[in-house]
């Protein structure tokens, strides 16, 4: 059974579940139904998941937990943080206010908030899983790897499968698709879950600096992929990445004769802030869907 909340929670601030899911999630659903299931181990990894997401007014939601007797707020609050849920946004139609642009996307995406990896750990994983590979060639075998070894978890009827907790990983010898090496490292994300080092809370609580430097402990994880965990995986709202792909959203969103220096995405960038990741998440979810990677001529937003 799921334990529902007896009252829907408030999205604080522009929210719309189909159309997050049609951009980032692509969450399953129920047989017939707008309700969206979101399956993962639980942080703390004692327990794994399925998480039931209906919208029952405009930005009201109700969630069910299945599966995590006993972490049932554990659960809820990592759905939650998926979703961007757990962030107040009530101010983020201001950041459009001040800045057309920036207003122009939140129009036109419907006040998109990033959706992000279900833990740190999750991310992490994905990305060790994903070098160099195929987006594809990865999510197809994430998807094997959450049918095989990972827990199942039955809702209404249907069952959903989550990806293997830290623990079933540490036991993984071979897998279709991944090499000693890859799961070498994969043993090495399970341990850094296992021991702290990916908890959310903590990294969310860390410096930046800090947060960055241990994350680069794990074997595999270089800068690029830090920043990828931090960022989409503990979901930091108000930073600004420091790569070649934001400052050609900039470049051709503002109508930049060459690219912007770091300081220089940082300085247009102040008109974002509280929501400086959000507004980049727009930026490339733009340019990603109607302009193209660098390459391609830019169309501004």
């Amino acid at each position: 059974m799921g334990n529902r909340q007896p009252e829907p929670f408030s999205s604080r601030g522009p929210f719309d579940l189909a159309n997050q899911n049609a951009y980032f999630g692509g969450w399953p659903r129920l047989r017939d139904d707008s309700a969206i299931v979101i399956a993962f181990p639980v942080e703390g990894w004692e327990a794994s998941t399925a998480v039931l997401v209906r919208e029952v007014g405009v930005e009201r939601l109700t969630f069910a937990v299945f599966g995590a007797r006993g972490h049932e707020e554990r659960a809820r609050e990592q759905a939650l943080a998926t979703l961007s849920l757990d962030v107040d946004a009530v101010e983020w139609p201001e950041v459009g206010r001040r800045d057309e642009r920036i207003g122009a996307l939140q129009e036109r995406y419907g006040f998109l908030r990033p959706v992000l990896f279900h833990s740190p750990y999750e991310a992490a994983a994905n990305f060790i899983i994903g070098h160099r590979i195929s987006m594809k060639q990865s999510r197809a075998i994430r998807t094997r790897m959450a049918e095989e070894i990972g827990a199942s978890i039955e809702v209404d009827g249907q069952t959903f499968a989550a990806f293997p907790d830290p623990r079933r990983l540490l036991k993984l010898s071979e897998f279709p698709g991944l090499n000693a090496k890859k799961i070498e490292r994969l043993h090495g994300v399970a341990d850094a879950a296992l021991s702290g080092i990916l908890d959310r809370r903590r990294l969310r609580a860390m410096r930046m600096d800090a947060a960055l430097q241990a994350l680069r402990t794990i074997d595999g994880i270089g800068p690029f992929f830090a920043s990828g965990i931090l960022n989409r995986g503990a979901g930091v709202v108000d930073d600004i990445t420091d790569d070649d792909l934001t400052k050609y959203a900039v470049q051709v969103a503002y109508e930049l004769e060459e690219a912007p220096s770091q300081a220089d995405t940082l300085r247009i960038a102040e008109n974002w802030r509280p929501f400086r990741m959000w507004a980049e998440v727009l930026l490339h979810v733009w340019l990603r869907r109607e302009v193209g990677l660098p390459g391609r001529a830019g169309r501004r937003p």
